[in-house]
Protein backbone atom coordinates (compact mmCIF):
# COMPACT_ATOMS: atom_id res chain seq x y z
CA UNK A 1 0.00 0.00 0.00
CA UNK A 2 1.45 3.36 -1.27
CA UNK A 3 0.79 6.52 0.86
CA UNK A 4 -2.24 7.65 -0.84
CA UNK A 5 -5.72 7.35 0.77
CA UNK A 6 -7.09 3.76 0.27
CA UNK A 7 -9.22 2.56 2.78
CA UNK A 8 -10.63 -0.33 0.33
CA UNK A 9 -7.41 -1.89 -0.43
CA UNK A 10 -6.37 -1.90 3.84
CA UNK A 11 -9.96 -3.24 4.23
CA UNK A 12 -9.37 -6.09 1.63
CA UNK A 13 -6.29 -6.49 3.26
CA UNK A 14 -7.57 -6.83 6.90
CA UNK A 15 -10.72 -8.78 5.87
CA UNK A 16 -8.09 -11.36 4.45
CA UNK A 17 -6.48 -11.27 7.94
CA UNK A 18 -9.54 -11.94 9.91
CA UNK A 19 -10.94 -14.75 7.14
CA UNK A 20 -7.67 -16.82 7.62
CA UNK A 21 -7.12 -16.10 11.20
CA UNK A 22 -10.38 -17.27 12.53
CA UNK A 23 -11.14 -20.18 10.04
CA UNK A 24 -7.50 -21.71 11.28
CA UNK A 25 -8.95 -20.92 14.91
CA UNK A 26 -12.54 -22.37 13.96
CA UNK A 27 -10.87 -25.91 12.44
CA UNK A 28 -9.12 -25.88 15.62
CA UNK A 29 -12.49 -25.86 18.03
CA UNK A 30 -14.42 -28.24 16.02
CA UNK A 31 -11.21 -30.77 15.85
CA UNK A 32 -11.60 -30.81 19.78
CA UNK A 33 -15.39 -32.37 19.34
CA UNK A 34 -18.11 -32.57 16.40
CA UNK A 35 -20.87 -31.32 18.62
CA UNK A 36 -18.75 -28.25 18.96
CA UNK A 37 -19.45 -27.55 15.32
CA UNK A 38 -22.20 -24.91 15.15
CA UNK A 39 -19.91 -23.04 17.87
CA UNK A 40 -17.02 -22.75 15.94
CA UNK A 41 -19.22 -21.28 12.89
CA UNK A 42 -19.99 -18.45 14.78
CA UNK A 43 -16.58 -18.41 15.86
CA UNK A 44 -15.82 -18.10 12.02
CA UNK A 45 -18.52 -15.74 10.99
CA UNK A 46 -18.01 -13.13 14.05
CA UNK A 47 -15.49 -10.61 12.20
CA UNK A 48 -17.39 -11.08 8.79
CA UNK A 49 -18.92 -7.35 8.31
CA UNK A 50 -17.72 -4.07 8.96
CA UNK A 51 -16.17 -0.87 7.59
CA UNK A 52 -13.12 -2.25 9.27
CA UNK A 53 -12.43 1.43 10.70
CA UNK A 54 -11.08 0.13 14.01
CA UNK A 55 -8.12 -1.37 12.05
CA UNK A 56 -7.81 1.75 9.93
CA UNK A 57 -6.82 3.95 12.82
CA UNK A 58 -4.65 1.65 14.34
CA UNK A 59 -3.07 1.73 10.76
CA UNK A 60 -3.07 5.20 10.39
CA UNK A 61 -1.85 5.79 14.03
CA UNK A 62 1.37 3.83 12.74
CA UNK A 63 1.79 5.66 9.74
CA UNK A 64 0.95 9.19 11.08
CA UNK A 65 4.31 8.71 13.47
CA UNK A 66 6.21 8.16 10.54
CA UNK A 67 6.36 4.24 10.26
CA UNK A 68 6.14 2.98 6.77
CA UNK A 69 3.93 0.47 5.39
CA UNK A 70 3.96 -2.65 7.55
CA UNK A 71 2.15 -6.57 6.75
CA UNK A 72 2.63 -6.85 10.19
CA UNK A 73 1.31 -3.50 11.32
CA UNK A 74 -1.71 -4.60 9.32
CA UNK A 75 -2.35 -7.85 10.89
CA UNK A 76 -1.96 -6.27 14.34
CA UNK A 77 -4.69 -3.45 13.07
CA UNK A 78 -6.74 -6.42 12.46
CA UNK A 79 -6.27 -7.46 15.90
CA UNK A 80 -8.58 -4.31 16.42
CA UNK A 81 -11.62 -5.78 14.56
CA UNK A 82 -11.42 -8.64 16.51
CA UNK A 83 -12.14 -6.75 20.00
CA UNK A 84 -15.48 -5.20 18.18
CA UNK A 85 -16.46 -8.57 17.15
CA UNK A 86 -16.43 -9.78 20.95
CA UNK A 87 -18.08 -6.45 21.97
CA UNK A 88 -20.74 -7.18 19.30
CA UNK A 89 -21.08 -10.54 20.77
CA UNK A 90 -21.65 -9.78 24.16
CA UNK A 91 -23.68 -6.46 23.29
CA UNK A 92 -26.36 -8.01 21.27
CA UNK A 93 -26.64 -10.74 24.16
CA UNK A 94 -27.11 -8.69 26.77
CA UNK A 95 -29.74 -6.48 24.67
CA UNK A 96 -31.42 -9.71 22.90
CA UNK A 97 -30.73 -8.25 19.75
CA UNK A 98 -32.36 -9.80 17.44
CA UNK A 99 -30.32 -8.93 14.17
CA UNK A 100 -27.01 -7.75 12.88
CA UNK A 101 -26.01 -6.49 9.84
CA UNK A 102 -29.51 -8.50 8.60
CA UNK A 103 -28.72 -11.84 10.24
CA UNK A 104 -29.27 -13.62 12.81
CA UNK A 105 -27.05 -12.68 16.11
CA UNK A 106 -24.95 -15.23 17.74
CA UNK A 107 -26.99 -16.66 20.26
CA UNK A 108 -30.10 -16.67 18.26
CA UNK A 109 -28.60 -18.51 15.20
CA UNK A 110 -27.43 -20.90 17.94
CA UNK A 111 -30.61 -21.14 19.60
CA UNK A 112 -31.72 -22.12 16.01
CA UNK A 113 -29.47 -24.96 16.20
CA UNK A 114 -29.87 -26.09 18.95
CA UNK A 115 -33.75 -26.15 18.74
CA UNK A 116 -34.01 -28.16 15.28
CA UNK A 117 -31.66 -30.60 17.54
CA UNK A 118 -34.76 -31.04 19.84
CA UNK A 119 -33.20 -29.42 22.67
CA UNK A 120 -35.52 -28.26 25.03
CA UNK A 121 -33.34 -25.57 26.86
CA UNK A 122 -32.24 -24.55 24.17
CA UNK A 123 -32.37 -20.36 24.09
CA UNK A 124 -30.42 -20.69 27.79
CA UNK A 125 -27.73 -23.52 26.36
CA UNK A 126 -27.70 -20.77 23.05
CA UNK A 127 -26.74 -17.60 25.07
CA UNK A 128 -23.94 -19.28 27.39
CA UNK A 129 -22.60 -20.31 23.99
CA UNK A 130 -22.86 -17.24 22.79
CA UNK A 131 -20.71 -15.93 25.72
CA UNK A 132 -18.01 -18.08 25.07
CA UNK A 133 -17.56 -17.03 21.78
CA UNK A 134 -17.31 -13.27 22.58
CA UNK A 135 -14.74 -13.97 25.57
CA UNK A 136 -12.94 -16.24 23.17
CA UNK A 137 -12.79 -13.49 20.59
CA UNK A 138 -11.29 -11.03 23.22
CA UNK A 139 -8.54 -14.00 23.88
CA UNK A 140 -8.16 -14.31 20.00
CA UNK A 141 -7.49 -10.63 19.85
CA UNK A 142 -4.59 -10.70 21.75
CA UNK A 143 -3.00 -13.79 20.54
CA UNK A 144 -3.51 -12.11 16.67
CA UNK A 145 -1.87 -8.62 18.09
CA UNK A 146 0.93 -10.64 19.62
CA UNK A 147 1.91 -13.11 16.76
CA UNK A 148 1.31 -10.06 14.10
CA UNK A 149 4.72 -10.24 13.13
CA UNK A 150 5.90 -7.33 14.83
CA UNK A 151 9.05 -7.33 17.23
CA UNK A 152 8.23 -8.30 20.67
CA UNK A 153 9.84 -4.22 21.86
CA UNK A 154 7.00 -2.78 19.91
CA UNK A 155 4.49 -5.06 21.54
CA UNK A 156 5.75 -3.91 24.65
CA UNK A 157 4.79 -0.40 24.05
CA UNK A 158 1.07 -0.74 23.87
CA UNK A 159 1.04 -4.15 26.62
CA UNK A 160 -0.24 -1.30 29.38
CA UNK A 161 -3.27 0.38 26.79
CA UNK A 162 -4.52 -3.26 26.18
CA UNK A 163 -5.36 -3.33 29.99
CA UNK A 164 -6.90 -0.24 29.75
CA UNK A 165 -8.57 -0.93 26.72
CA UNK A 166 -10.56 -4.26 28.33
CA UNK A 167 -10.94 -1.72 31.15
CA UNK A 168 -12.97 0.80 30.07
CA UNK A 169 -14.89 -0.79 27.43
CA UNK A 170 -16.39 -3.11 29.88
CA UNK A 171 -16.65 0.06 32.04
CA UNK A 172 -18.96 1.28 29.22
CA UNK A 173 -20.81 -1.61 28.83
CA UNK A 174 -21.87 -2.03 32.54
CA UNK A 175 -22.64 1.77 32.67
CA UNK A 176 -25.20 0.99 29.83
CA UNK A 177 -26.11 -1.28 32.09
CA UNK A 178 -26.91 0.08 34.99
CA UNK A 179 -28.26 3.71 33.33
CA UNK A 180 -30.85 1.54 31.18
CA UNK A 181 -34.45 1.97 32.16
CA UNK A 182 -33.23 4.94 34.35
CA UNK A 183 -34.26 9.16 34.03
CA UNK A 184 -32.80 9.80 30.21
CA UNK A 185 -29.90 12.54 30.79
CA UNK A 186 -27.70 13.99 27.80
CA UNK A 187 -24.74 13.77 30.58
CA UNK A 188 -25.23 10.42 31.54
CA UNK A 189 -25.62 9.31 27.89
CA UNK A 190 -22.40 10.98 26.90
CA UNK A 191 -20.23 9.34 29.49
CA UNK A 192 -22.02 5.88 28.39
CA UNK A 193 -20.66 6.75 24.84
CA UNK A 194 -17.19 7.72 25.43
CA UNK A 195 -16.50 4.37 27.46
CA UNK A 196 -18.97 2.08 25.78
CA UNK A 197 -17.66 3.25 21.93
CA UNK A 198 -15.57 6.14 21.80
CA UNK A 199 -12.24 5.23 22.96
CA UNK A 200 -12.45 1.69 21.54
CA UNK A 201 -13.13 2.52 18.24
CA UNK A 202 -10.95 5.17 17.67
CA UNK A 203 -9.03 6.26 20.64
CA UNK A 204 -7.49 2.74 21.78
CA UNK A 205 -6.91 1.93 17.79
CA UNK A 206 -5.07 5.38 17.04
CA UNK A 207 -2.88 5.49 20.32
CA UNK A 208 -2.04 1.55 20.08
CA UNK A 209 -1.08 1.89 16.69
CA UNK A 210 1.14 4.83 17.62
CA UNK A 211 2.71 3.64 20.56
CA UNK A 212 3.45 0.47 18.27
CA UNK A 213 5.18 3.19 16.05
CA UNK A 214 7.29 4.72 18.77
CA UNK A 215 5.68 8.00 18.44
CA UNK A 216 6.48 10.65 21.08
CA UNK A 217 3.99 12.03 23.52
CA UNK A 218 3.02 15.30 21.92
CA UNK A 219 1.95 13.14 18.76
CA UNK A 220 0.02 10.91 21.69
CA UNK A 221 -1.90 13.71 22.90
CA UNK A 222 -2.77 14.67 19.04
CA UNK A 223 -4.89 11.48 18.61
CA UNK A 224 -6.27 11.98 22.14
CA UNK A 225 -7.41 15.51 21.10
CA UNK A 226 -8.52 13.99 17.94
CA UNK A 227 -10.00 10.87 18.85
CA UNK A 228 -11.94 11.34 21.72
CA UNK A 229 -14.61 14.06 20.17
CA UNK A 230 -14.24 11.72 16.69
CA UNK A 231 -15.49 8.45 18.56
CA UNK A 232 -18.37 10.26 20.64
CA UNK A 233 -19.68 11.31 17.10
CA UNK A 234 -19.78 8.10 15.71
CA UNK A 235 -21.61 6.49 18.32
CA UNK A 236 -23.88 9.38 18.24
CA UNK A 237 -24.44 9.27 14.59
CA UNK A 238 -25.06 5.36 15.41
CA UNK A 239 -27.69 6.29 17.87
CA UNK A 240 -29.81 8.38 14.74
CA UNK A 241 -29.49 5.78 12.42
CA UNK A 242 -30.77 3.18 15.15
CA UNK A 243 -33.64 4.69 15.31
CA UNK A 244 -34.22 6.93 12.20
CA UNK A 245 -32.00 4.83 9.47
CA UNK A 246 -33.65 2.16 7.21
CA UNK A 247 -33.31 -1.17 8.49
CA UNK A 248 -32.25 -2.52 5.57
CA UNK A 249 -29.08 -0.56 5.27
CA UNK A 250 -27.94 -0.37 8.96
CA UNK A 251 -28.78 -4.31 9.77
CA UNK A 252 -30.62 -3.32 13.03
CA UNK A 253 -34.40 -3.54 14.15
CA UNK A 254 -35.36 0.42 14.47
CA UNK A 255 -37.27 -0.12 17.84
CA UNK A 256 -33.91 -1.84 20.12
CA UNK A 257 -33.37 1.24 22.08
CA UNK A 258 -36.93 1.81 22.67
CA UNK A 259 -37.62 -1.77 23.82
CA UNK A 260 -34.57 -1.92 25.60
CA UNK A 261 -35.00 1.89 26.89
CA UNK A 262 -31.13 1.99 26.60
CA UNK A 263 -29.55 5.76 27.87
CA UNK A 264 -28.92 7.37 23.95
CA UNK A 265 -28.50 10.90 24.06
CA UNK A 266 -31.25 10.88 21.52
CA UNK A 267 -33.87 9.63 23.78
CA UNK A 268 -32.43 12.08 27.17
CA UNK A 269 -32.67 15.35 24.38
CA UNK A 270 -36.39 14.32 23.27
CA UNK A 271 -37.09 13.85 27.33
CA UNK A 272 -35.61 17.05 28.31
CA UNK A 273 -37.32 19.12 26.03
CA UNK A 274 -40.83 17.33 26.55
CA UNK A 275 -43.62 18.59 28.25
CA UNK A 276 -45.10 16.94 31.23
CA UNK A 277 -47.80 14.83 29.39
CA UNK A 278 -45.47 14.00 26.78
CA UNK A 279 -42.39 12.62 29.45
CA UNK A 280 -45.87 10.25 30.95
CA UNK A 281 -46.50 9.33 27.13
CA UNK A 282 -43.23 8.09 26.78
CA UNK A 283 -43.24 6.65 30.52
CA UNK A 284 -45.91 4.28 29.19
CA UNK A 285 -43.83 3.23 25.88
CA UNK A 286 -40.37 2.54 26.84
CA UNK A 287 -39.39 -0.58 27.59
CA UNK A 288 -42.17 -2.36 26.30
CA UNK A 289 -41.59 -5.51 24.09
CA UNK A 290 -44.51 -5.10 21.63
CA UNK A 291 -43.50 -1.85 20.30
CA UNK A 292 -44.75 -2.24 16.54
CA UNK A 293 -44.36 0.53 13.51
CA UNK A 294 -46.95 2.79 14.63
CA UNK A 295 -45.23 3.74 18.14
CA UNK A 296 -42.07 4.01 15.92
CA UNK A 297 -43.84 6.43 13.80
CA UNK A 298 -45.58 8.41 16.87
CA UNK A 299 -41.68 8.42 18.36
CA UNK A 300 -39.97 9.56 15.24
CA UNK A 301 -42.56 12.74 15.06
CA UNK A 302 -42.34 13.29 18.55
CA UNK A 303 -38.76 13.63 18.46
CA UNK A 304 -38.73 15.72 15.11
CA UNK A 305 -41.45 18.22 16.64
CA UNK A 306 -38.75 18.90 19.79
CA UNK A 307 -35.65 18.79 17.48
CA UNK A 308 -33.84 16.06 19.54
CA UNK A 309 -32.26 14.81 16.23
CA UNK A 310 -30.98 18.00 15.02
CA UNK A 311 -29.39 18.94 18.40
CA UNK A 312 -28.09 15.13 18.12
CA UNK A 313 -27.04 16.59 14.52
CA UNK A 314 -25.27 19.97 15.98
CA UNK A 315 -23.56 17.79 18.90
CA UNK A 316 -21.56 14.96 16.24
CA UNK A 317 -20.79 18.72 13.56
CA UNK A 318 -19.19 20.24 16.75
CA UNK A 319 -17.22 16.77 17.46
CA UNK A 320 -16.03 16.24 14.41
CA UNK A 321 -14.87 19.64 13.61
CA UNK A 322 -13.00 19.23 17.39
CA UNK A 323 -11.64 16.32 15.86
CA UNK A 324 -10.50 18.39 12.78
CA UNK A 325 -9.32 21.21 13.89
CA UNK A 326 -7.15 18.92 16.59
CA UNK A 327 -5.16 17.73 13.38
CA UNK A 328 -4.26 21.04 12.18
CA UNK A 329 -1.19 21.76 14.11
CA UNK A 330 0.08 17.70 14.49
CA UNK A 331 3.57 17.20 12.87
CA UNK A 332 2.37 14.26 10.97
CA UNK A 333 3.09 13.70 7.48
CA UNK A 334 0.42 15.02 5.02
CA UNK A 335 -0.93 12.06 3.78
CA UNK A 336 -1.52 10.72 6.97
CA UNK A 337 -3.33 13.69 7.83
CA UNK A 338 -5.61 13.68 5.27
CA UNK A 339 -6.24 9.94 5.55
CA UNK A 340 -7.00 10.88 9.43
CA UNK A 341 -9.80 13.57 8.17
CA UNK A 342 -11.35 11.25 5.19
CA UNK A 343 -11.79 8.79 7.94
CA UNK A 344 -13.22 11.35 10.13
CA UNK A 345 -15.84 11.81 7.97
CA UNK A 346 -16.73 8.27 6.82
CA UNK A 347 -16.76 7.57 10.55
CA UNK A 348 -19.46 9.83 10.88
CA UNK A 349 -21.27 10.68 7.49
CA UNK A 350 -22.76 7.51 7.08
CA UNK A 351 -26.21 6.03 6.53
CA UNK A 352 -25.40 2.80 8.11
Amino acid sequence: MSDRWDQTGLKTRVDGVLRSFLDEEAAHLAAVDAALAPVADQLRKAAGHGKRLRAAFCYWGWRAAGQPESDALVRAAASMELVHAAAVVHDDLIDDSRLRHGLPTAHVALEAVLARDGRPDARTAARSLAMLVGDQLIVLAGLLFTTSGLPAAYLARARDLWAVLARELVAGECLEILHTGGPPDTGTSLKVVRYKTAKYTVEHPLLIGGLLAGAAPALRDTYRAYALPLGEAFQLRDDLLGLFGDPERTGKASLDDLRAHRPTALLAETWKAADASQRQWLRRLLGRDDLDATHLHDVRRLMRELNAPQRVEQMIADRVERATRALDGAGTPPHARRALRELAEQATDRTH
